[in-house]
């Protein structure tokens, strides 16, 4: 364990305003054999580890921290290799899944701990379920936000993706050149998020709406389509600050990188092809969520893939950044699952 910083507030190396931080939550600085990994600590009792998605950081778990402190647990939040201070390796294919997975062993193993809950959000949905399927030795239970679980397929994932849209270009396919999406993102990095963040949350678009935010057309980019007018209630100037901040210092290279290994895990998540999760679950999702609505043939195959499914709950009026837009909800909806591992 390299450095544990008081909470509060916290300083990040290139950026003078400091980062807030839930009061009696610790930030530290953890080696693993894939590189540095920072994560922000609260609470003691058993460890359940939360990991974020794209584009987000720890700070995106800032509402459950204490609450799951509270509760009686030691809640961690990790930066995900390529994001904020954690470890961002050159190499494309250093974000695989089987990178993440081993990340997230390492950081249990880091902290003086056996075992783990683990739950994701967004990318960190199937980094969380991957984790539990390819270690239940270590990842005891697994909750997942937004993107339901589904096992590996029988297609190559660039393939299916390809034949999305029509002419347009599913946004998965627009990241997987580097640079081209950097080249977007990257010249204006807080107007980009803003968009972004806006057009996911629940109470923005119409359905139609939101889901066309996930295509470009010909010659266009991503955030043409993105809204512009008032900040969602759930996000403020100052969550813009940390989250710009840190990407403006960082870049989007790591944090894309994961969308270009999809076809890469697939290879390698081979002998796992259809397995299921049996580990006690949870799912929650968001009714306004694209990832809910598309992929709600998953959800409906959960007593296949997640025999051990506890309760799979979905918030009416929610978007995409469910943890942030129902703070109060999830935070009882996981309280009351982990009590009930117990």
């Amino acid at each position: 364990m390299e450095a544990a910083i008081p909470g509060g507030y916290y300083r990040i190396e290139g950026v003078h305003e400091p980062v807030p931080t839930p009061p009696g939550a610790i930030h530290r600085l953890v080696n693993t054999p894939g590189g540095r990994i920072h994560l922000v600590e609260q609470g003691t009792g058993p460890l359940v580890l939360l990991v974020h998605g794209f584009p987000e950081s720890w700070y995106s778990w800032r509402h459950q921290l204490p609450a799951l402190a509270a509760a009686g647990y030691r809640a961690v939040a990790i930066d995900v290799r390529g994001y904020g201070r954690s470890a961002k390796p050159a190499a494309t294919d250093a974000y695989r899944m089987l990178a993440h997975v081993a990340d997230n062993t390492a950081v249990v193993h880091a902290l003086g701990e056996g075992t783990a809950t683990v739950i994701g959000h967004d990318w960190g949905s199937p980094i969380a379920a991957n984790s539990a399927l390819l270690r239940p030795d270590v990842f005891t239970a697994v909750g997942l936000l937004s993107v339901p679980y589904s096992p590996r397929g029988e297609h190559r994932p660039t393939d299916g993706f390809a034949r999305i849209g029509g002419d347009e270009e599913f946004y998965v396919s627009y990241f997987q050149t580097p640079g081209r999406a950097e080249a977007e993102i990257e010249g204006d990095v807080r107007g980009w998020l803003t968009g972004f963040y806006t057009g996911l949350t629940g109470s923005t678009l119409t359905p139609e709406e939101h889901g066309r935010l996930f295509f470009v057309p010909p010659g266009a980019r991503l955030a043409d389509r993105f809204p512009t007018g008032p900040l969602p209630a759930w996000l403020t100037e100052t969550d813009l600050d940390v989250y710009s901040g840190e990407f403006e210092r960082s870049g989007l290279t790591g944090a894309l990188n994961r969308y270009r290994n999809v076809d890469r895990d697939w290879e390698d998540l081979a002998a796992w092809h259809g397995a299921p999760i049996t580990q006690p679950s949870l799912f929650i999702g968001g009714a306004l969520d694209a990832s809910t609505t598309w992929m709600a043939d998953a959800i409906d195959a959960y007593p296949t893939t997640l025999p051990g499914l506890s309760a799979a709950h979905i918030l009416e009026g929610c978007g995409h950044w469910i943890q942030q837009e129902r703070p109060d909800e999830v935070n009882r909806l996981l309280t009351r699952w982990l009590n009930g591992l117990r």
